[in-house]
This record gives structure tokens, sequence and C-alpha cells, in this order.
């Protein structure tokens, strides 16, 4: 998921529990996503699993008023208003990488690479994949140290 710094280091750090899209695809509870923070910062930095997803204005008010401190205020809202198929997705266990993958190392390896507008699926038989998998294999190894 492609996404601005600020929103993406909100996230990470667990001040924001909600990231609110106009409409991502099909993410699903458990699904992992992998924050790639746009310009200037062009890097793989981090990831959460999902917690519940919800569609609609008004559904949406009610998830985020059930919650204690959501982190969303009126500049997440303009993501949103308006749009077709809105939805909140719930942030589990935020995880910021320890080493960040620049956009200029993922092309050392996949020159074609374009980072998403907003959110793609990674497939297990892309290069994309294991580019992933490794950064994600590295910080599972670097907390058992």
């Amino acid at each position: 998921m492609s996404i601005k710094p600020k929103f993406g280091l909100e996230i990470l750090r667990g001040n924001k529990k909600v990231e609110l899209r106009g409409f991502s695809g099909r993410i699903a509870t458990g699904d992992v996503v992998v924050l790639y923070l746009s310009s200037p910062v062009q890097a793989i930095y981090g990831e959460f699993r999902v917690g519940r997803v919800v569609f609609g204005v008004e559904e949406i008010k009610e998830f985020l008023k059930s919650l204690k401190d959501p982190g969303v205020d009126q500049e997440d809202w303009s993501y949103i208003i308006g749009r077709r198929k809105p939805m909140a997705i719930e942030v589990l266990n935020p995880k910021e990488y320890e080493v960040k993958t620049t956009l200029r190392a993922i092309r050392g390896e996949i020159p074609s690479f374009r980072p998403p507008m907003s959110y793609r699926l990674v497939r297990p038989t892309e290069p994309l994949y294991e580019v992933v998998e490794r950064i994600r294999r590295a910080m599972l190894e670097r907390s058992k140290l």
C-alpha cells in the first residue's frame, strides 16, 4: 500500500489505528499490508495486520465511535468523502522495519517496478513478493537476537 509518509509513520508508531481509503480492493481481516512510504521517502518502511474492514461513510463513523482513539482526523476524511465505496481498515500489530528498502534498491532487483498509486496485491509468483518476504525474514531474524 502506498501512503504519504506522515500517515504511514503515524500507523507504524501506533498513533493511527484506522486507515481510511476511497477503496483499496480486496483487503480482508488477517491480511498483511506492507507500507510503501511515498515521496520524498520512497521506501518500504513497515507493515501491519488488518483487523476489521468497514465500508460506507455512516458505517465508518459508527466504527470509529467504538474505538478509544482511532487517530483519524479531518484530513483523513477528505480521502473518502464523495467516494463510491469508502473503507476503513483497522490497523493491528504495526511494525516498522529496522532496515528500509528504498525504491532505488527495489529497482536494482526489479527494474520495471512502479509503486502502486494506492494499493495492490502482491502474488507469490512475482519478484516483488520475494523482495518483501526477504525483508520480513530479516526482521524476524533480528527480533530473535
